[in-house]
């Protein structure tokens, strides 16, 4: 069994930035991929960004060049780092790991408003 636990959400204004983090614990020998969905009221979840055990990285068009994704293998701890951010940002952002199947966490909302 593989539990997320994620944090780091919160409100934030137009052009700031923030952090999110999810670490992993269970009984894991390792996790291949790591990454982040995020759902926005009424709409679907969507992938935002995913990084391989060997640190290869993905990410959607909407947030190239603002956020960036990293991972900690030690502590099977992956991050989201936002910058730039824009109300469209706003959603519950989902961690997820997979290992023999696809884990996920709780949520953490991000709302992005003045």
């Amino acid at each position: 069994q593989v539990r997320l636990r994620e944090s780091g959400g919160g409100l934030v204004q137009p052009g700031g930035s923030l952090r999110l983090s999810c670490a992993a614990s269970g009984n894991i020998p390792r996790i291949d991929d790591m990454g982040w969905y995020r759902q926005a009221p009424g709409k679907e979840r969507v992938l935002v960004a995913d990084i391989t055990s060997g640190g290869n990285t993905n990410y959607a068009d909407s947030i190239k060049g603002r956020f960036t994704i990293s991972r900690d293998n030690a502590k099977n701890t992956v991050y989201l780092q936002m910058h730039s951010l824009k109300p469209e940002d706003t959603a519950v952002y989902y961690c997820f790991a997979s290992y023999y199947g696809v884990y996920w966490g709780q949520g953490t909302q991000v709302t992005v408003s003045s």
